[in-house]
């Protein structure tokens, strides 16, 4: 069962978020937290699977809670709620690499699909927010290219299954080359392309239509 921690300033969203994951079965809610100064002190005692964030909260924004677990606690998954007026936050989000973004109006529907594409290691984005993360203020088209262009074929063919969600083994087996080749290559494809991981990764491929989002 995967073990899920919501953090949200608002109690009724908490508490209604909370019945339908786990009326459900395959969530349990291991703790809440009301902001994100609240939610790090928590996390100090408990080893969630994914992270329900917020981004708008008083105290500690869900953007600074972000950057500090991506730097201390990296296997933790992290799902963003956010608004459409907060798009510069969630520009911010995809930056720093958060594993999904959701609309907080979304049905219980989209938050199942989220979690369960986010604990398979793929990165999901609600289609409603694809076209703030391909806006202006984030996708100079022109920088992205350059950076495509300098990919081999095979970086290409590792970066498409990166991004689906496929980890070192899968690709070795796939392509019938070893693990360590894969992780070779994965190095060399981060470099090329800017990013620090395979998220981010995940979002320059979805971005840069590599691969195609769900």
């Amino acid at each position: 069962m995967i073990k899920a921690m919501i953090v949200d300033d608002h109690i009724m969203v908490r508490e209604s978020m909370k019945y339908l994951l786990e009326n459900d079965g395959s969530v349990k809610v291991i703790e809440e937290a009301n902001d994100g100064i609240d939610c790090l002190k928590k996390l100090k005692n408990i080893n969630p699977d994914i992270l329900l964030l917020d981004i708008n909260m008083p105290n500690m924004n869900g953007i600074d809670v972000l950057k500090k677990i991506k730097n201390e606690r990296k296997l933790i998954k992290i799902l963003l709620f956010t608004a459409h007026e907060e798009n510069e936050f969630l520009i911010q989000a995809y930056k720093i690499g958060a594993d999904g973004y959701i609309l907080k109006k979304s049905s219980f529907k989209e938050l199942k699909l989220a979690i369960k594409e986010i604990m398979n290691g793929n990165v999901y984005i609600q289609p409603d927010l694809i076209s703030i993360l391909n806006s202006k203020e984030i996708d100079d088209k022109n920088e992205d290219i350059n950076k495509i262009k300098l990919l081999t074929k095979r970086e290409m063919e590792i970066l498409q299954q990166v991004a689906s969600g496929m980890f070192n083994k899968e690709i070795a087996i796939n392509l019938n080359i070893s693990e360590r080749t894969v992780k070779n290559h994965i190095s060399n494809i981060f470099k090329k392309i800017e990013v620090s991981d395979r998220t981010q990764a995940a979002v320059f491929a979805i971005r840069n239509n590599i691969v195609k989002v769900f």
